[in-house]
């Protein structure tokens, strides 16, 4: 498509880049407000860092983001507008430690340093770091602290909570992300925190209902290559062809918007932030059996400090069957690419079997995603930025650019980083490029 006679009759009046929650979302509430849309998804599926499935025994599971806060009041609105139902977690106060196979008491001399260390970074999240601890990584800090244990659980408990490689994660940005999502209590706790429930549909159900909503106005395998910015509006290319539009959403992350051009280029303060953040590196494995087995002899929530390091949740729903999620994180994460699935699930599971049976080697089917290897998604959770900048602290700045505005979880002004924040944002974006386009024109009578 010639972009010059685009300009006189554009293909929509608004183009958003990326299908995902916040990108779907953006596009609904403006498709709802009489303005003509087009979604542009680079990848072959729609949602993003959302993913759902169906197991062999007929249930959803989540392979990406599926965890809903016990304050995540849009995306409950959503779920039920959408027809899906939202259940509780099953858990208990705290997750049990396995520390070389076996469990370890939580008041045990070797744990009690890390929940001292928990208590001091959560003060030091709503007092402030000083700003040389934004050059001083998380790994470095950890080093200093006492003991194996405690010094391996927090580790762990970092690596699963921000996915980040703990070298290449500031103590700084660690702190600001404590504060911004609510305080290590919300960010760590199940019931009543940011993983109080979940979805029987599964989220990327509501995805999936979103872009049927859309219907053909969604477009996947349409990555976006470039985006030309003038006074009348965007041209934005992809493999595909080109599209005219008044306005331009980006959702994507910043590490995968630096792979788009732009014309006239960028601002510095843009490409920095594209430049000094990586998305997270996250592997996620769910068991399914025929009835969660386990709780017969107790909870199965685990952080397992053996290597793999790694978070184990019951997710089961309603009336079953059983659902064991598993969450690897960072360099940890990428070690299991190494292997074949078969040896993964091994690998995950057998160190379970002396604490909830030998039938946790025998599930109906096994699910997993390692996200870092998805390469529309560029990892998971959220977009982290380098130490020792600050371009990439969430939440993110989105000051539209011209025609161009900005989306995506990491922008959100609360609740950045979850599902609720990406809702947030798509949201605002819709609000912002509403209120800039022209008014239509009424005509007084004669």
């Amino acid at each position: 498509m010639d972009a010059t006679a685009a300009q006189d009759d554009p293909d929509a009046t608004v183009v958003v880049v990326g299908a995902g929650l916040s990108g779907l979302t953006a596009a609904r509430e403006l498709h709802r407000r009489g303005v003509d849309v087009i979604v542009l998804e680079a990848a072959d599926r729609i949602g993003g860092r959302a993913m759902a499935e169906t197991t062999a025994l007929g249930s959803r599971i989540d392979l990406g983001g599926q965890w809903i806060g016990h304050d995540h009041h849009r995306i409950m609105a959503l779920a039920t507008e959408l027809g899906a139902t939202r259940y509780p977690m099953h858990t208990g106060t705290l997750p049990q430690v396995i520390d070389r196979g076996r469990k370890l008491p939580v008041a045990s001399p070797s744990v009690l340093p890390a929940g001292v260390a928990l208590v001091g970074l959560g003060a030091l999240s709503f007092t402030g770091t000083p700003d040389r601890w934004n050059g001083s990584t998380v790994d470095a800090w950890l080093r200093r602290l006492p003991g194996r244990t405690s010094r391996r659980l927090l580790e762990v408990v970092a690596s699963i909570s921000w996915t980040a490689d703990l070298d290449r994660y500031s103590v700084h940005a660690m702190a600001r992300m404590v504060r911004q999502q609510g305080g290590l209590r919300t960010i760590l706790s199940t019931r009543g925190g940011a993983q109080d429930s979940l979805l029987t549909e599964g989220v990327g159900t509501l995805t999936d209902r979103l872009a049927a909503g859309l219907g053909a106005r969604v477009r996947t395998g349409h990555q976006v290559t470039s985006v030309v910015r003038d006074e009348h509006g965007v041209t934005v290319h992809t493999g595909s062809g080109a599209f005219r539009a008044a306005k331009a959403i980006v959702t994507v992350p910043p590490p995968v918007a630096a792979r788009i051009e732009h014309r006239p280029p960028l601002p510095a303060d843009r490409v920095a932030l594209e430049r000094n953040t990586y998305m997270g590196s996250v592997y996620k494995a769910i068991a399914v059996f025929e009835q969660p087995f386990w709780r017969e002899r107790g909870r199965a929530e685990f952080l397992v400090l053996d290597s793999p390091g790694r978070a184990v949740f019951d997710t089961t729903p309603p009336g079953g069957p059983g659902h064991l999620c598993t969450l690897v994180a960072g360099p940890e994460a990428r070690a299991l690419d190494n292997l074949d699935a078969e040896s993964r699930r091994q690998t995950l599971l057998a160190p379970l079997v002396p604490h909830l049976g030998p039938d946790i080697l025998k599930p109906a089917s096994w699910h997993e995603k390692a996200w870092h290897l998805d390469e529309h998604a560029g990892g998971g959770y959220v977009a982290v930025p380098e130490p020792g900048t600050t371009e990439g602290i969430m939440p993110l700045p989105h000051t539209p650019l011209g025609n161009v505005h900005w989306a995506g979880t990491e922008t959100a002004d609360e609740h950045a980083g979850y599902l609720e924040g990406a809702i947030a944002s798509g949201l605002r974006a819709a609000r912002e490029v509403t209120d800039a386009l022209p008014r239509p024109q009424t005509s007084s009578a004669p």
